[in-house]
């Protein structure tokens, strides 16, 4: 079957990875999580080997068993969008060059941990990286933008140059986590001669960030909320805003909750949420991460009630 065209815009969830017990990949229950996100009308794209999917876990061979399954699941019905989480440049060149033989439609690039630094301030030095994978695929990149108080940050003057220098780059995922920043970057990509399109992950702030201006949703809490989101991304390019807000109301106490301190623990929370909601069997995760304690998913259940979760 053959696949749809990358559509760089609307609602594309992260899905999570569920573990067995003994920590392998649980294909069956990521089978199910897919299919319940596939059926889930107004979703535009799934993407793969990300923070949600714990891909810093993953081996190579999983990563690729991984974006196999996806493939294997969508079939076309939606584009997929592939993670390529290396530090070396040659190193993600080489994973791009992968995921796109293997089938992929996107690619969402991470920065590299060697630029952990101050890489911000050689910009010169994300530019080469970005070059490298571009030089070995002509699949569209998307550039991850990483809160504004990470050493991996861009900074809006280097991730416009960016853009505007590797025409392959077609979007940004946008998670400054600062709202005021999210502006500028929206304001300066925007002003380009080409478009880039601005994917928000700011899920603390979902509903303001989409106030400001956005092409679309692309979070791993979305693989929680989708079809929240896809209502809230409805009702926000349809002006509605009444309905934005009450949409928005659902969500909150879920974000707040899964996006806590520390946040290392955000897919955790999620994926236990998934599998109290009936999404996945056990929450299990790889360590470093531990399991969540009893308290915190007291918490959780609370969010879930809250927010209307099991009846959205």
């Amino acid at each position: 079957m053959t696949r749809s065209p990358l559509s760089i815009s609307g609602v594309i969830p992260a899905h999570l990875q569920p573990f067995t017990a003994d920590g392998r990949l649980d294909e069956a229950n990521l089978r199910k999580h897919l299919r319940a996100l596939l059926d889930v009308p107004g979703i535009s794209g799934i993407t793969t080997n990300a923070h949600a999917s714990e891909t810093a876990t993953l081996t190579q061979d999983e990563r690729a068993r991984q974006l196999d399954i996806v493939l294997e699941e969508t079939n076309g019905r939606v584009p997929v969008i592939a993670g390529i989480y290396e530090d070396g440049s040659a190193k993600a060149a080489a994973a791009a060059a992968r995921a796109q033989q293997a089938g992929a439609d996107g690619l969402l690039v991470f920065p590299s941990a060697v630029l952990d630094g101050g890489g911000y301030q050689r910009p010169d030095m994300a530019r080469g990286h970005f070059s490298e994978i571009a030089s070995v695929t002509d699949l569209p990149l998307i550039a991850f933008i990483y809160p504004n108080f990470s050493a991996l940050r861009f900074t809006v003057d280097g991730i416009t140059q960016l853009c505007a220098e590797i025409d392959t780059i077609a979007a940004v995922k946008e998670w400054s986590n600062d709202i005021v920043i999210y502006e500028r970057t929206w304001r300066a990509l925007k002003s380009l001669d080409r478009d880039v399109a601005v994917l928000s992950s700011f899920s603390r702030s979902l509903f303001s960030s989409l106030c400001v201006g956005a092409d679309g949703i692309l979070s791993g809490h979305g693989s929680i909320v989708a079809s929240l989101h896809v209502r809230l991304w409805e009702a926000v390019n349809k002006l509605d805003l009444a309905e934005a807000r009450r949409v928005w109301d659902q969500i909150w106490p879920l974000a707040e909750e899964c996006y806590k301190e520390p946040l290392l623990d955000g897919h955790n929370r999620m994926k236990n949420i998934l599998a109290l909601t009936g999404g996945i069997d056990e929450a299990y995760v790889r360590s470093p991460l531990q399991p969540l304690s009893d308290e915190e998913r007291a918490g959780l259940r609370a969010a879930i009630a809250e927010s209307g979760l099991l009846h959205a």
